[in-house]
């Protein structure tokens, strides 16, 4: 399979998602997503309609999918949905570029097989909901994705942190143990294999980072006992 193919069979997936999430598409509003001209989009659409999915057309309107047709088992109810959808409105105030446009991806999928009277409903909770945090708006960090992934596969980490008040920089290999949350600022508590000791590293202050393949020995402890630990 070429890159063509490959781009085409992963835009083909992503316009399937995007007929589930919504109830009608027009072909321009697909063409402006994917960047790629309407024609582009009518050749996908048929080939959508020859493997199988019923794909129907609104003359002048646009695309949809029929009403019952789901790609994966997963029903959430009404609840549910609102849930995940309030959850989303505070992911989009977080200021992790990674963290956000993972969250964003996933909740487009789950989007797409909720029932269309739960579609909708959510998709008008989604407008409805404003919630304020955080003071000022700026983007801290773009490494929240890559060090929940090694924390939970135990890979070390090479990070360049920048020291409090200076441009000093020093290269830290740290074991990632937890990562918490402040004020949608994120902090990563680690073992620090220069310090020798557990230490907290803001996020927005690690200007460069590098996932090992090498794997560290799990910590034999939760971080309820670390935080007991740190009272004593």
């Amino acid at each position: 399979m070429n890159d063509n193919d490959t781009k085409r069979l992963s835009r083909l997936t992503a316009i399937l998602t995007q007929l589930q999430t919504k109830r009608l598409l027009t072909a321009k509003s697909l063409a402006d997503k994917f960047n790629v001209s309407i024609r582009t989009i009518y050749r996908d659409i048929r080939a959508l309609e020859q493997a199988g999915v019923p794909v129907l057309t609104e003359e002048g309107k646009g695309y949809s999918l029929m009403e019952d047709y789901r790609l994966p088992p997963v029903m959430l109810t009404e609840s549910e949905a609102n849930a995940l959808i309030t959850a989303e409105q505070l992911v989009l105030k977080n200021k992790d570029t990674s963290f956000i446009k993972e969250y964003t991806e996933a909740i487009t999928k789950i989007k797409s097989v909720l029932r269309y009277n739960t579609k909708d409903n959510v998709n008008l909770l989604s407008d409805r909901i404003a919630i304020s945090q955080n003071n000022g708006s700026d983007i801290t960090s773009n490494h929240l994705s890559n060090l929940q992934l090694a924390l939970t596969n135990f890979n070390l980490a090479k990070i360049g942190y920048q020291k409090a008040d200076t441009d000093e920089i020093t290269n830290r290999t740290v074991e990632p143990f937890a990562l918490l949350s402040t004020q949608g600022n994120w902090l990563l508590l680690a073992w620090c294999r220069l310090r020798k000791e557990f230490r907290l590293f803001r996020l927005d202050r690690i200007k460069n980072i590098q996932i090992q393949t090498e794997k560290f020995e799990p910590h034999k402890m939760t971080l309820k006992q670390y935080f007991e630990r740190l009272e004593k």
